[in-house]
C-alpha cells in the first residue's frame, strides 16, 4: 500500500508540520522531510538561473539584434535585474553558486536568443561576455554588435 507521502502529498505535508510542531520526531518521516528541504533548496536555485536566463537573453537579443529594441524588452531587463537581486537578497547562499549559475544560464540565454532572433547558436558569444556586476548594473546596455 502507497504511503500517504505517495498517495496525498498535501495531506503528508500538514501531518509532518504537525508532528515536527509537537516535537514528536521519532513519528515523523524523516527520510522524505529531507528529501523536501533539498528539492526547495534546487528550486530555489533553478528560479535564479531562469531569471538570470531571461535577462541574459534579453540582453544578447539587446545587443545582437539592435533593430528590435523596444520598451518591452527594456523593461524585462530592468524588471529580471530586480527579480535576481531581491531573489539574492531572500538566498544570500546562492552568491557562492553565481559562477556555475551564471554559466548555466548563459548556455539557455544563448539557445533562447538564437530562436527569437533566428541568428545562428554561433553568432553569440560561446561564454557570458560580461560580468555579473555589469548584468545587474542599471545604467548597463550591451553595444550593438557590428
Amino acid at each position: 500500500m502507497a504511503s500517504l507521502y505517495e498517495r496525498d502529498f498535501y495531506a503528508w505535508a500538514n501531518e509532518q508540520a504537525a508532528l515536527l510542531r509537537a516535537g514528536r520526531l521519532a513519528a515523523a518521516d524523516i527520510e522524505h522531510i529531507a528529501e523536501e528541504i533539498e528539492s526547495m533548496g534546487k528550486t530555489e536555485k533553478r528560479e535564479l538561473v531562469s531569471r538570470l536566463a531571461v535577462l541574459l537573453m534579453h540582453l544578447l537579443k539587446w545587443q545582437f539584434q539592435p533593430t528590435g529594441q523596444c520598451t518591452s524588452w527594456r523593461l524585462t531587463v530592468k524588471e529580471q535585474r530586480r527579480e535576481v537581486v531581491d531573489h539574492l537578497a531572500d538566498n544570500p547562499s546562492l552568491v557562492s553558486k553565481l559562477p556555475e549559475t551564471l554559466a548555466g544560464a548563459y548556455a539557455r540565454a544563448q539557445l533562447s536568443a538564437a530562436r527569437e532572433t533566428a541568428l545562428p547558436e554561433t553568432a553569440f558569444p560561446a561564454s557570458c561576455p560580461w560580468s555579473f556586476e555589469q548584468i545587474l548594473d542599471e545604467a548597463f546596455w550591451p553595444e550593438p554588435s557590428s
